[in-house]
């Protein structure tokens, strides 16, 4: 049902905003990590190719183990409770479900932590903190680069954490916003071009890099018009995005990140890797509070501009079809 959808989709957004992440040995994001450290030795082998086929059973066995619990759950549902019942009990238990998939309150806990540690001069605390939330080695970052790779993961995980679920809930519902994370955690986790996880990881990365690619650009578009609401400079946050998008390795995470560069004036740099916007390289916790404002703005603006559309668009060629 449209409402039911439209509705569950706020209540998750509102319990993420107001509650947060529960306890992580409680997080279905943490059970699915579980899962995949524990087929991937099931993966492993001499031969790239038996590998790479290996990485596709991944994600098929992680994928299909969470959509059938899911489907699983719905038909218990609808066999329990009457129908107005029926329809209470989905949004409450769909809505904290859906909520598991998007992380805002979490990252601004994590960036907040980070913020804290360099106010009071700790830097080995701030490199520790920022270690929680980005794959980069943080151990000899000085303040300003710790800095950046804070920006610069607030910039992204709106993405990851965020839009990215919410856009497959609102064309495939639950199964699709938890298949995203199930591959979304793949990457995280083997996704790298290391000699032990380049070929076991392969398909996990590269299905990340599709299903993101969407995603990242409405995302960035949403983070301008988030920018301009939030008095920051809008005109520079789409130049910036425009012009320094693409020069990431990867082909999504530089369009919500330049976006976030230009709107705040600074410049992210990834030493060695890239180097994004015309500002300096000097910031201050003022620059940690703006970037999560951007985010919280354009997370509900992306379910008001996107992701309750796309509800409605394919309940009408639903309805449309059976006519």
């Amino acid at each position: 049902m449209i409402i039911e959808s439209i509705l569950l989709v706020f209540f998750a957004l509102a319990l993420d905003l107001i509650i947060g992440d529960p306890k992580n040995k409680f997080h279905p994001t943490a059970w699915m990590g579980s899962l995949i450290a524990r087929l991937t030795p099931y993966a492993k082998s001499s031969s790239k190719n038996l590998e790479k086929l290996g990485g596709i059973f991944i994600i098929l066995v992680s994928s299909g183990i969470v959509v059938s619990l899911i489907i699983l759950l719905d038909i218990g549902i609808n066999l329990i409770t009457l129908d107005y019942l029926s329809i209470i009990t989905s949004v409450i238990v769909g809505g904290i479900l859906l909520k598991t998939t998007i992380a805002i309150k979490g990252m601004e806990k994590h960036a907040l932590a980070v913020s804290k540690s360099i106010e009071q001069d700790d830097i080995f605390s701030a490199r520790n903190n920022l270690s929680m939330i980005v794959k980069r080695n943080t151990k000899n970052l000085d303040k300003n680069h710790v800095i950046s790779g804070v920006l610069e993961s607030i910039s992204e995980n709106t993405v990851d954490g965020v839009t990215g679920p919410l856009f497959y809930f609102a064309i495939f519902g639950l199964p699709g916003a938890f298949v995203y994370r199930v591959i979304n955690t793949a990457d995280s986790m083997i996704g790298y071009k290391t000699n032990i996880f380049n070929s076991v990881g392969w398909f996990g990365a590269n299905c990340d890099k599709i299903l993101n690619y969407i995603p990242s650009r409405l995302t960035g578009f949403l983070m301008i018009i988030s920018a301009m609401i939030l008095g920051h400079d809008w005109k520079k946050s789409y130049e910036i995005m425009i012009r320094d998008g693409n020069k990431t390795e990867s082909p999504n995470a530089g369009y919500p990140m330049a976006a976030t560069a230009g709107a705040l004036g600074v410049k992210f740099e990834k030493i060695d890797h890239y180097s994004l916007g015309d500002g300096s390289i000097s910031f201050t916790k003022d620059h940690i509070k703006s970037a999560i404002s951007i985010m919280k703005v354009t997370s509900i603006m992306f379910c008001g501009i996107i992701v309750i559309p796309i509800i409605l668009l394919i309940s009408f060629l639903g309805w449309w079809i059976h006519v």
